[in-house]
């Protein structure tokens, strides 16, 4: 059930105590509710992720999106911020480790907080959700078609990342993972290579691919968005946090 919601944007404690700009959504009936962590793409904090942290608020979650170029363009366009972003190679994986952490201890302190927290990410927002997930005390995380959490990236690539293969041990909560079958970044190879790890390691995980969906077939503002599979997907989102997120 869709509910009436209160947005703003806030200032949260980051990595190494840092301060930083992040976008806050929330029911605004009194509740017991789960929270959620959202992680932007590489395109940055703009409208399309903040209109999806107000959509996890409307579906009775508490949201928050750190901006996670705070500190490479404070108060700058998204594209700019962005462009600033992969100039300097992109976020470093322990400072978005921190900046989750900060986010997550930020909505367990909110009213209404029922002490749950899970992630999602998209693009390489999920390979950072995973990688949150391997650090920080989470109940879920989702991964929509995160690149390089296995492989690595190809001559030219602009951000700075490594493989997380290794770091399947390490995984704290069961994982949703959301995939296209037409992706390359992940390929359908490297998803099952990523499932199996999981597997071996005994970690509870549910992956998903959709057949004629390629990499961002949730960006309605694109020509990859894939209605069918981005319906589905929600409704498997909508699943998953609420078996791990409810009071």
């Amino acid at each position: 059930m869709i509910g009436d919601l209160r947005a703003e944007t806030v200032r949260i404690p980051g990595a190494k105590g840092d301060e930083i700009e992040a976008y806050l959504a929330r029911p605004l009936d009194d509740g017991d509710y789960g929270a959620v962590v959202v992680i932007h793409h590489m395109p940055g904090y703009d409208e399309a992720t903040l209109e999806i942290t107000r959509r996890f608020a409307a579906h009775g979650y508490l949201a928050l999106c750190p901006n996670l170029y705070s500190r490479e363009a404070p108060g700058a366009d998204p594209d700019d911020a962005a462009a600033a972003a992969r100039a300097a190679g992109g976020v470093p994986d322990d400072r978005l480790v921190g900046d989750v952490a900060g986010a997550a201890a930020y909505l367990r302190a909110l009213p209404g907080s029922n002490g749950k927290v899970g992630t999602i990410g998209y693009c390489s927002g999920g390979r950072q959700s995973f990688l949150a997930a391997t650090s920080v005390d989470l109940q879920a995380a989702v991964d929509c078609y995160g690149a390089f959490v296995i492989g690595t990236p190809p001559e030219g690539f602009p951000l700075h990342v490594r493989s997380l293969a290794d770091r399947v041990p390490d995984l704290r909560c069961p994982l949703l993972g959301l995939f296209g079958a037409e992706d390359s970044y992940p390929s359908p190879d490297q998803v099952a290579e990523l499932d199996k790890l999981l597997t071996e390691a005994g970690k509870p995980h549910e992956f998903h691919t959709y057949s004629g969906a390629g990499h961002a077939f949730f960006a309605v503002e694109r020509p990859s968005y894939r209605p069918e599979a981005a319906k589905d997907g929600w409704q498997k989102i909508w699943a998953f946090f609420g078996q791990n997120l409810s009071g």
